[in-house]
C-alpha cells in the first residue's frame, strides 16, 4: 500500500468510527442507568421469590378470620430494581423471573415532551444518514486511484457533512439528556428512579460527535493543502510557459567599441577603435 492510499485509508477510518458508534448508540437502551425503589410484593402471591414480604397468619376458634402479621418495617418493605433505557424503551429487572421487564420510552415522557423525543430521534436518523455519505464518498477515494480536481470537491463535500452531522449529533444528545431529566422531575411514580446515571451508549453517542469534528477537520485541511498545492502548479506551468515564448535575445560581445569625438578639418570626427587594431597601426580614423 502506498503512502496515498495509506491516507486515505486513515481518513476514512473516524468516518466509520461514528458511524458504528452512532448505529450503535441508536439501537442500544443504555443511555441511562439507574436504580428504582419498589415494595415488596406479598410472598402469597409470588410463592418461591425472595424478594418479597414474608408474613405467618393465624386463626380464630371459628376460623372466619385470618390475621397476617408483616415483620419488614420501614426500609425493609422495599427493594431496589436497577433499570436502563434509551432512546425506544425503557427496561428494568422483573421480580418474578431472571429476564427484564421493558416498556416504550414515549410512554413514560410527559406528553408535552413527545415532539422534542422525536426531533432528537430525527436529528439521530440524519446524523446516520449524513455520515454515511461521508463514508461512501471516502470509500470512492479509496477504492478509485485517480487524481483530479473532483477529489478535491469530495473532500470539500465531506468537511461540509461531517461537521452538520455533528451538529445535528450535539442538538440530539441535549434533546434527550432535556426530555430525560424532565421525565426524572415529573415523571410517572411507577417509574420514577432514585438513583441514576448515564450509561455507555450515552458515552458512544458523544465519542461519534467528537469523531465527526475530527473528520471535518481532517477533510479541511486535506482540501486547502490540496488547492494550494494545485494552485502553486499551475504558477510554476504558466510561468515556463511564459519563459518558453518570451525568450531572450543572445548577449551582444562584451567589448565594448570605446569612442570619442576629435576635432577634425571639414566636420569630420576622429573615432578611436585603437582596442581593436594591431599595436602598431594608427588607433583613429577619420568619419565625414
Amino acid at each position: 500500500m502506498d503512502r496515498a492510499r495509506r491516507q486515505r485509508v486513515l481518513a476514512l477510518l473516524p468516518v466509520c468510527l461514528a458511524l458504528a458508534f452512532s448505529l450503535t448508540a441508536v439501537g442500544s437502551s443504555y443511555w441511562c442507568e439507574g436504580t428504582r425503589r419498589v415494595a415488596k410484593p406479598l410472598c402469597q402471591d409470588h410463592p418461591g421469590v425472595l424478594h418479597c414480604i414474608h408474613y405467618s397468619s393465624g386463626s380464630r376458634d371459628n376460623g372466619t378470620q385470618a390475621v397476617q402479621y408483616i415483620w419488614e418495617m420501614g426500609d425493609d418493605k422495599f427493594i431496589w430494581r436497577r433499570f436502563h433505557l434509551g432512546l425506544w424503551q425503557s427496561c428494568e429487572e422483573s421480580l418474578g423471573s431472571a429476564g427484564e421487564k421493558c416498556r416504550s420510552f414515549q410512554s413514560i415522557i410527559p406528553a408535552e415532551e413527545q415532539g422534542v423525543l422525536w426531533l432528537c430521534i430525527g436529528a439521530e436518523v440524519l446524523n446516520i444518514l449524513l455520515t454515511l455519505t461521508s463514508a461512501i464518498l471516502l470509500g470512492s477515494r479509496v477504492s478509485y486511484h485517480s487524481s483530479g480536481f473532483h477529489w478535491l470537491k469530495v473532500d470539500a463535500s465531506v468537511a461540509i457533512l461531517m461537521v452538520l452531522a455533528g451538529l445535528l449529533a450535539m442538538v440530539a444528545h441535549m434533546m434527550y439528556t432535556t426530555v430525560f431529566q424532565i421525565t426524572v422531575n415529573i415523571g410517572p411514580e411507577d417509574w420514577k428512579p432514585q438513583t441514576w446515571d448515564y450509561g455507555w451508549s450515552y458515552c458512544l453517542a458523544w465519542g461519534s460527535f467528537a469523531l465527526c469534528m475530527v473528520a471535518s477537520v481532517t477533510a479541511t485541511s486535506r482540501y486547502t493543502a490540496a488547492r494550494l498545492e494545485l494552485a502553486e502548479k499551475k504558477s510554476v506551468r504558466k510561468g515556463s510557459q511564459l519563459s518558453q515564448h518570451n525568450f531572450q535575445e543572445p548577449k551582444s560581445s562584451e567589448s565594448v567599441w570605446e569612442t570619442e569625438a576629435a576635432p577634425s578639418p571639414a566636420g569630420c570626427a576622429l573615432i578611436n577603435i585603437s582596442e581593436h587594431l594591431p599595436s602598431d597601426a594608427e588607433g583613429k580614423v577619420s568619419m565625414c
